[in-house]
């Protein structure tokens, strides 16, 4: 199943959090908190200066969680991404 987003909007895959800390220490599940960083699967055609693959950071509370092919995804408005890392 494709997905293409519309609008000014962007489909991200957020990067897995760490399980363990510096020291070694492992963070169960439960005091995990939700990765701000993703990675952009789909771009809609208004969006120019967004591409696929860039890592973006995002707000904490922001997007719409969107499950496809039982991957979980966030769907981003573009105002919402706060910056492309490089």
């Amino acid at each position: 199943m494709n997905f293409q987003p519309l609008g000014k909007r962007v489909l991200v895959e957020r990067l897995e959090e760490a399980t363990t800390t510096a020291s070694g220490i492992i963070i169960p599940d439960n005091a995990k908190e939700k990765p701000l960083q993703g990675t952009v699967v789909a771009v809609s055609n208004k969006v120019k200066n967004v591409t696929n693959g860039d890592t973006v950071v995002f707000g904490k509370y922001a997007g719409n969680e969107l499950t496809l092919n039982g991957k979980s995804y966030l769907v981003l408005n573009l105002d919402d991404l706060l910056g492309i890392l490089q």
